[in-house]
């Protein structure tokens, strides 16, 4: 069973990059986007009722912001679109699909502004989140999606010249930190201690091609699920957005 997860960074654009055409040979179980930048009524129908998945949809209230999409070849029991965090509730930034037998959160946490303008709604989210991730960590949980830090120097190309920056600095990667103590896994790292892996790239400067990233998009697993993980990867070579896709196989 495969869960992959993919800051698409406007859906409408990344399917005219024949996005249609590597999800339907790519095939995952459930496939988590982020970034949506859509209202519902505008999404293409292709994209809805698509491949035979069930598809749930949480769009920001700001037009063309945020968002987050995910497709499940199972249907949920149930489904939840709230952390019962104001601002981060409002910009569509959770799905979360609850089964039988595990759930799987589909995050998309705040940048925090390039001046650090909304640090303040960014650890608030990170609060209300790791506060509720307390609450389930005993059960088979995993969280994937985008979270906009970079956890440690391994997971950035340039850690020196980023310390003071949006998404590296000490506080921000502190909220990582306490996920992880609330009983999760950062699954690509349990089996990858390498560097050089990034699912990030600033647009310019030639950085993807150069491999000049950042390592913010993750899997995660509470500790109860994690005997069930048998890999997790990055795929840079996906094209399409600034981000690429991450994921986890597991023991169906």
């Amino acid at each position: 069973m495969k869960i992959v997860s993919w800051n698409v960074n406007g859906l409408r654009a990344i399917h005219k990059k024949n996005f249609l055409e590597w999800f339907s040979k790519t095939k995952p179980d459930i496939l988590c986007l982020q970034e949506i930048k859509s209202e519902k009524e505008k999404i293409p129908s292709e994209l809805i009722d698509c491949l035979g998945y069930f598809t749930f949809v949480n769009p920001a209230e700001r037009k063309g912001y945020a968002g987050v999409l995910t497709y499940s070849k199972e249907k949920p029991l149930s489904v939840n679109y709230i952390l019962g965090e104001k601002d981060f509730d409002k910009e569509g930034r959770l799905i979360e699909l609850i089964f039988k037998d595990f759930i799987v959160l589909n995050v998309y946490m705040p940048n925090g502004g390039g001046q650090q303008e909304r640090f303040p709604q960014k650890f608030a989210a990170y609060h209300a989140l790791i506060d509720y991730l307390k609450k389930i960590k005993n059960k088979r949980v995993v969280i994937v999606g985008d979270f906009n830090v970079a956890h440690q120097e391994i997971d950035i190309a340039r850690p020196k010249e980023n310390q003071k920056n949006t998404g590296f600095t000490p506080k921000e990667r502190e909220q990582i930190t306490k996920l992880l103590e609330a009983g999760y896994i950062d699954t690509f790292r349990h089996f990858h201690q390498e560097g050089g892996h990034y699912t990030w790239w600033a647009p310019f400067a030639k950085a993807r091609a150069r491999n000049i990233g950042w390592r913010i998009d993750y899997a995660f697993v509470s500790r109860p699920m994690m005997k069930q993980v048998r890999s997790a990867f990055i795929w840079p070579s996906v094209m399409g957005s600034d981000h690429c896709p991450v994921g986890i196989a597991i023991k169906d």
